[in-house]
């Protein structure tokens, strides 16, 4: 009986030191491979590129699981699905820029488009270059724009949402307005019109264009000043 109690421990011990050796081989082989793996190619529906701490930084997705916007980790607004592309985050979990593309076609209708943005801070884009174009309109153009800093984006759009669902009367209309007046405005606009002339537009704080460079689609230069109700007050032409 004796014997066979030594040998029950014998046992043991030897599967213990065997488990031991396992591990201690184990981690040491985790821990001399290389962290980098190399793919000839990869299908993939969402990417997401973290931090250590995991941490968003960057999301790749495709429409369906692309994610709507966030503030400091925060959804809000509309949700995922609709957009593709990159969306980038700061270091507080906001988005602040991103490239989306896209396109649709029915028939002979059809609409294309893809943007650039970085956003102002706790705002939406500050400066976006865009194209799109559909069967009945077409522009490309860089555009600078500033937001005023009362409200951040998420607080915008939670107002927006309270104001919809007021009753009608005029202090929903009071409402919308003040809403309306924290919005962005374009400062600046280099590209092409919808019209087909190359412009450049500078706009003053409200957004109201006050001096536009343009070459209309016949070749013809001009230069034109305006004041805040958008009536030309001078124009200088070739």
């Amino acid at each position: 009986m004796n014997e066979l109690k030594k040998e029950r421990r014998l046992m043991r011990l030897s599967l213990a030191l065997s488990a031991l050796f396992m591990a201690v081989g184990l981690a040491s082989s985790l821990g001399g491979r290389s962290e980098k793996t190399r793919f000839a190619e990869i299908d993939v529906e969402r990417l997401n590129i973290v931090e250590r701490d995991g941490k968003v930084r960057l999301v790749i997705a495709n429409k369906e699981r692309t994610p709507g916007p966030v503030e400091r980790g925060v959804p809000f607004g509309y949700g995922s699905g609709r957009r593709i592309g990159l969306i980038f985050y700061n270091d507080e979990g906001t988005e602040c820029g991103g490239l989306c593309f896209g396109s649709a076609r029915e028939g002979d209708r059809y609409e294309s488009g893809a943007i650039l943005a970085f956003d102002q801070y706790d705002q939406d884009q500050a400066i976006a270059l865009q194209q799109y174009e559909s069967d009945q309109r077409r522009y490309t153009g860089l555009t600078v724009a500033e937001y005023p800093t009362e409200l951040t984006n998420k607080q915008r759009a939670e107002r927006y949402e309270a104001a919809g669902k007021m009753a009608d009367g005029p202090a929903k209309t009071e409402a919308l307005r003040r809403l309306e007046s924290l919005e962005g405005k374009a400062r600046a606009y280099f590209g092409r019109a919808e019209d087909g002339a190359a412009v450049v537009r500078l706009m003053d704080p409200a957004g109201k264009t006050r001096l536009r460079l343009r070459v209309d689609a016949s070749g013809t230069p001009r230069i034109e000043f305006l004041d805040a109700s958008g009536k030309v007050t001078k124009a200088i032409s070739e």
